[in-house]
């Protein structure tokens, strides 16, 4: 029943949102913008709307335009250095979750001495308390995936030492404010709005099963599951669905708020393993590659049966009376998507790989397995994979 629930984000949300941004308090006098280093926000015009925003609101700004789609431990301090050496105030984040999470770590190191590595966990990190506050952040987010826009955490990758983390989590890392602008959604390409889509979907499918589950969480992750499964199949097959995509940015906020108050599972720190050691793949899809064998895991554990009825019923299958419609239920909706026959083999991933996987991600984000259901052995970590390798 109990909950501790913190969430101080001012949420701009609704189709033309962006729009009004202007309107509202700035944290800061000067921002540093940060972007992908794709193209999309150039070419839709995303970014000269923001920046004319932010000038109309006596802001001025600079540019950094460096993040990849995995983030990195190197961009992210260079994007830190950047913000200190151009006396910016605060940062505004326009993108998907990596430059979300990205900034934020970037707001986080902006002012402290040393290595990135000095303030984060995981396996080889220090993991030493903040030396100077945090830069205030502004999250604009583009795309429906991964909810950053509303919590407290980024992630970021060091390949030297093979490690994809989150990192952050104190309360000052929480965007002041959030934009979520469905019409910012529209030119997403059908596979990464499903691949989005599905990421939003498993952090409320993973929140709704783990030890950390409480009224809150049930409440704003079966929302979440419940959106997802109506509008995701609309936003793949026509990207300029408005409906659907302004029901498939709420199911993103709210999976937000899942993380916030509840958690995410090992399958999150799993994917995390596949990505750090094969940067190429995109989170949501490896996300997809090993759900199926992994949710099935838990249903033959049994440890909670009615909640896995209550998600197949969320995603539409309202005859549901066995755990494992489930998982038919997220088979089907991947089909629907066009992402059922997503293969690991495509990115890289060896099948000599799936203990060292296992093994990584224990040893990088071991403390979302500590939500899990039931605890789960290396090996049975290891045999997902396995299962699911194409």
């Amino acid at each position: 029943m109990s909950y501790n629930a913190y969430m101080p984000t001012r949420v701009l949300f609704g189709a033309g949102s962006l729009n009004h941004l202007h309107e509202q308090a700035m944290p800061g006098k000067k921002a540093m913008v940060v972007i992908s280093n794709g193209k999309s926000t150039r070419v839709n015009g995303t970014l000269d709307r923001t920046m004319g925003q932010l000038h109309a609101a006596g802001v001025e700004t600079v540019l950094f335009d460096k993040v990849e789609a995995n983030p990195l431990k190197s961009t992210v301090e260079e994007g830190g250095r950047f913000a200190r050496d151009n006396g910016c105030d605060f940062v505004v984040a326009l993108g998907g979750g990596s430059v979300m999470d990205a900034a934020k770590i970037m707001a986080m190191y902006a002012l402290q001495p040393g290595d990135l590595w000095d303030y984060v966990g995981g396996a080889t990190g220090k993991n030493q308390p903040l030396v100077n506050p945090i830069l205030p952040l502004i999250a604009i987010t583009t795309t429906a995936g991964t909810g950053s826009e509303v919590d407290q955490w980024g992630v970021v990758t060091n390949p030297q030492t093979n490690e994809k983390i989150g990192c952050g989590g104190m309360d000052s890392l929480f965007p002041v404010l959030a934009v979520v602008d469905s019409e910012l959604m529209l030119t997403v390409p059908p596979k990464f709005t499903a691949y989005q889509g599905f990421d939003t979907l498993f952090h409320s499918t993973e929140g709704y099963i783990s030890t950390a589950s409480n009224l809150m969480g049930d409440m704003v992750e079966l929302a979440a599951i419940e959106n997802v499964g109506k509008y995701l199949p609309r936003a793949v097959r026509d990207g300029n669905d408005r409906e659907a995509r302004e029901h498939m940015a709420f199911a993103n906020t709210m999976s937000g708020y899942s993380m916030v108050v509840s958690s995410c599972t090992s399958e999150h720190s799993m994917e995390h393993a596949m990505s750090a050691y094969h940067p190429e793949l995109p989170h949501g899809a490896g996300l997809i590659m090993i759900s199926r064998e992994y949710y099935t895991h838990f249903v033959n554990k049994h440890v909670c049966d009615e909640r896995f009825v209550r998600m197949a019923k969320a995603l539409g299958k309202q005859d549901a009376r066995d755990p494992m419609d489930f998982v038919t239920a997220l088979v089907e909706l991947q089909e629907a998507c066009g992402v059922a026959d997503l293969k690991m083999s495509d990115y890289g991933i060896r099948p000599d790989e799936c203990m060292t996987l296992a093994k990584n991600a224990k040893a990088t984000m071991g403390g979302l397995f500590l939500c899990d259901p039931v605890p789960m052995t290396d090996a049975e970590c290891a045999a997902i994979f396995e299962k699911s390798y194409r």
